[in-house]
């Protein structure tokens, strides 16, 4: 019988070493390029993922905004329509004062007085800049005439009051502005 030495391979035995390294390596490196692209496909996703989340809360701010908007302006329509039946009253008071029609005059100024509380309880607020500084933003000069004793750009007459609805612009004021001297 003969024995084998342990150190020594058999010849019988193929040298199992190297065969299997080269499959190892390879499949290595083909788990390591499996393991980048899908970190690579990860990140991608993550950053995708927070742009689109980013995009979310934005849409959702300003639906937000646009929704608060529209609650404080819901009735910005309608109620430009309104000015309109609010200067007929006050030139009918306005005319009606030189006449006998005491009753008439007093039902009219309580309408109007109505009116107003209306106006001021849904956030209308009137613009009469009589005897002040032109402001083109809540304005608008319809006409300029010369007072010697007002300074230039004073609002000298209003010709149809403003109106701001919580602060936006419903109708500009019309006035007649005063103009600069000639010098």
């Amino acid at each position: 019988m003969m024995l084998e030495d342990p150190e020594v391979p058999s010849s019988g035995c193929p040298d199992s070493a190297e065969p299997s390294d080269a499959g190892e390596t390879e499949r290595s490196g083909q788990l390591q390029s499996n393991l980048e692209d899908a970190e690579r496909k990860a990140r991608e996703n993550w950053e995708r993922y927070l742009r689109v989340a980013a995009e979310l809360e934005n849409l959702k701010k300003r639906t937000q905004r646009e929704v608060e908007s529209a609650h404080r302006y819901a009735l910005e329509g309608f109620l430009t329509d309104l000015l309109a039946v609010k200067d007929s009253l006050e030139l009918g008071l306005l005319n009606a004062s030189g006449e006998g029609g005491g009753g008439l005059k007093e039902g009219v100024e309580l309408t109007l007085r109505l009116f107003q509380q209306l106006l001021e309880k849904q956030g209308v607020d009137e613009i009469n800049p009589l005897h002040e500084p032109f402001h083109p933003e809540y304005q608008e000069a319809i006409g300029t005439e010369s007072e010697p004793g007002a300074g230039p750009g004073i609002v000298l007459r209003v010709i149809q009051k403003g109106y701001r609805l919580k602060g936006r612009l419903l109708r500009p004021a019309r006035v007649i502005v005063n103009r600069a001297e000639e010098t």
